[in-house]
């Protein structure tokens, strides 16, 4: 289960990103050039590093063969997010997503390593249909193909149940990451009733998830 994430690129989607996995007890890094913005975001990430991404020596000293997915960040800067992507997976990263602005930018990404292309425009069309369907959904994170991270309120038939009860993973192929209470975010406890002033960080097919919205 991915636990540790790199985020290159401090533009809105990879603040608002960053944020929401920090939020969710994920250990972020979070790396930009701008060091008074990497300056304002330090509070909301593990580890906060003003470097330029361009350099592959500055990416050396990032340490991200130690992160279980590296997002990159940088669609505007085409030559950046290239180099990004492909250290990311020279140095053994599992998981590399990459924004891209255009289809052909996408193509270019894949081809020096990128597991996984994101068109923002495309993802936010995604996240509001289900907000649209939803009340429980919080957040929509695409994490590959076929796998995405979403942020809930537990639905109402699991209050009061605990996760071995529910069998949650048998019968929707989840992973609950996380929960989140208030400030706060711990490792779910399978014997613990679920609350209904709780938040669930959950790993799930992207197939799988209008069964349990």
């Amino acid at each position: 289960m991915y636990k540790s994430f790199a985020i290159l690129g401090m533009g809105r989607y990879g603040q608002e990103l960053a944020k929401s996995l920090y939020d969710n007890g994920a250990d972020v890094l979070i790396a930009d050039d701008d060091s008074e913005l990497i300056n304002q975001l330090a509070p909301n990430a593990t580890y906060a590093v003003c470097t330029d991404l361009a350099e592959p020596d500055n990416l050396a000293d990032l340490g991200l063969s130690n992160m279980d997915v590296v997002v990159v960040c940088m669609s505007r800067h085409v030559e950046a997010s290239v180099m990004c992507a492909m250290y990311a997976k020279e140095a053994g990263v599992p998981m590399v997503v990459a924004k891209a602005s255009s289809e052909r930018m996408g193509k270019l990404l894949k081809k020096v390593g990128a597991d996984k292309i994101t068109y923002v425009e495309e993802e936010a069309a995604r996240r509001a249909a289900n907000h649209l369907v939803s009340d429980n959904l919080l957040e929509y994170f695409d994490l590959s193909d076929n796998l995405c991270m979403i942020d809930m309120k537990p639905r109402a038939e699991w209050i009061g149940k605990n996760v071995k009860e529910l069998k949650l993973r048998d019968k929707f192929g989840i992973n609950i990451v996380a929960v989140k209470k208030g400030t706060s975010s711990f490792p779910v406890d399978p014997d613990a009733p679920i609350e209904d002033d709780i938040e669930l960080l959950i790993a799930i097919n992207k197939n799988n998830v209008k069964k349990i919205l």
